[in-house]
């Protein structure tokens, strides 16, 4: 009957983990954990207040920006995992306990070996039906140690390659917000003409398709017009593409909420001060010298040594001493409490012959490392000399664009006073303002061009975006100082 009962239980409990099954969100929890997530994008943020600058903006991409802070975190993640390596050095001190029951005495018999070989007829028990024992153990491996302290060697270079990570990110992020940044104020200084003139678009198309239905106008020249100004109408579309997500990227940047109002600080065009002092060779050097790409490459190549080293290690014999406070209530036991020590030395044979194909898998690992090394270090100086093309030519497209722009608004001047004196039609008036705002567009995206391509040449080299002196708990106006100041002595004289 016990016997059956305890079929029954174990019977139960296997049936049980077989009902287990995919268990679906619901709608509830779904809620619940957008809600939190959607209150704590933007917990504990300085508000906006007045018009954002360039710095500002990168100030509050470095203190806000969640691929930031992900970056940050994973710093963090790294660190922890590091101190916890280091416990595994530690010998183990490890307590026991453990509790026996029966239903009747584990009595016995026992029989001599040698002739006559008789049996005991008394049966006899030296042990109690319940016992409770417990003991205290300390031990040391001391090949494990040696292991342990390898990993948490590579434990130590993963913080700096988590680290190095960081950097790159903040690169990135600096650039982009550049970049979003220029391009965002080109839509602010121009969405509001674009839908004026689409509006005036509109009311010509409508005046065009009456004339031609009332035979006003000829048939082909009214379809004309009309072709030309729906050209006009694609071209606004255009711009409305590429400068109206400009400022909702920015916000991503910063961490504001998307659709939220902010205006930025116009910044005048004009001269950049933008200026490359450095020789290309300089550069090239100081680029194999800062990048985090390189830096993290000679961290692998670290750790893969660090796995030959414990590669050896597991070749060699362990060695386990241990010493143990020991409690037993069995009182059939002459000593209840008592210590034990000792040492114990194991080989692991099968490792010797694993170890050939384990050192050639590292080796190619090495070698793997060292090509990738290769390949980073041509790439680093080719970014460099690219970068300093791009920038060059950034400045050849910045000053076409800038005189484009400068004789459309003489031809803009010149039609206005034509039209004013019923000299010039509507149509040419609409076409030569179209040309305007595409001709000031394409000077402000060439700008924000140069912009971006001198802070390339900069992130090309791998020198930070901002001072190691700063802390990313200052409040948003002293951060973005502290970067109006570090470029300023890069030499960049615009942005607020």
């Amino acid at each position: 009957m016990e016997f059956r009962g305890t079929g029954i239980i174990v019977g139960g409990l296997m049936l049980a983990g077989c009902a287990v099954s995919p268990e679906m969100l619901t709608i509830d929890e779904i809620n619940e954990f957008t809600a939190i997530n959607a209150a704590s994008v933007m917990a504990d943020q300085e508000p906006v207040q007045g018009s954002i600058g360039l710095y500002e903006a990168m100030a509050r991409a470095l203190k806000y920006n969640l691929d930031f802070k992900v970056e940050m975190m994973n710093e963090a993640l790294a660190v922890r995992k590091f101190d916890l390596k280091k416990y595994d050095m530690l010998p183990s001190l490890v307590a026991n306990s453990g509790y026996a029951g029966r239903d009747t005495y584990s009595g016995g018999r026992s029989r001599l070996i040698k002739p006559p070989k008789t049996t005991s007829l008394a049966p006899s028990t030296s042990s109690e039906k319940n016992v409770v024992s417990a003991d205290l153990t300390f031990s040391w491996h001391i090949l494990d140690f040696g292991l342990s302290y390898v990993r948490a060697l590579q434990s130590a270079n993963g913080v700096l390659i988590a680290q190095e990570r960081r950097c790159k990110v903040v690169n990135r992020i600096i650039e982009d917000v550049r970049t979003a940044y220029w391009r965002a104020v080109s839509a602010q200084r121009l969405i509001g003409g674009l839908a004026r003139l689409q509006v005036r678009v509109e009311r010509a198309l409508k005046n065009s398709r009456h004339l031609a239905s009332s035979g006003q106008a000829a048939p082909l020249t009214a379809m004309t017009y009309e072709r030309e100004l729906i050209e006009i109408k694609r071209r606004i579309q255009e711009l409305y593409r590429e400068l109206k997500t400009a400022k909702m990227q920015l916000a991503a940047l910063m961490n504001v909420m998307p659709g939220s109002r902010f205006t930025l600080t116009g910044a005048r065009r004009g001269d950049p001060g933008l200026r490359l002092k450095m020789r290309p060779s300089h550069m090239v050097a100081a680029a194999l010298r800062n990048r985090t790409e390189l830096h993290q490459a000679m961290l692998e190549a670290r750790i893969t040594k660090q796995d030959v080293d414990a590669a050896v290690l597991e070749l060699l014999p362990g060695a386990n001493i241990y010493a143990a406070v020991n409690i037993d209530t069995n009182d059939f036991l002459f000593h209840n409490n008592w210590m034990s020590w000792g040492a114990k030395a194991s080989w692991n044979l099968m490792r010797l012959f694993a170890y050939p194909t384990k050192k050639a898998s590292i080796e190619a690992k090495q070698e793997l490392n060292k090509q990738k090394a290769l390949a980073l270090t041509m790439a680093v100086m080719t970014q460099v000399y690219v970068a300093r093309a791009k920038y060059a030519h950034a400045q050849l497209i910045l000053s076409t664009a800038r005189q484009y722009y400068q004789v459309q608004r003489r031809i803009l001047k010149k039609v206005r006073a034509k039209a004013a004196n019923q000299a010039s039609s509507e149509q040419s008036l609409i076409r030569e303002e179209m040309n305007a705002l595409v001709a000031q567009a394409k000077y402000d995206i060439a700008y924000a061009d140069l912009q971006n391509a001198y802070a390339t040449v900069y992130a090309s080299m791998g020198v930070d975006p901002y001072p190691d002196d700063i802390a990313r708990d200052q409040s948003v106006k002293s951060l973005a100082g502290a970067l109006k100041r570090t470029w300023a002595e890069r030499g960049v004289r615009s942005g607020v």
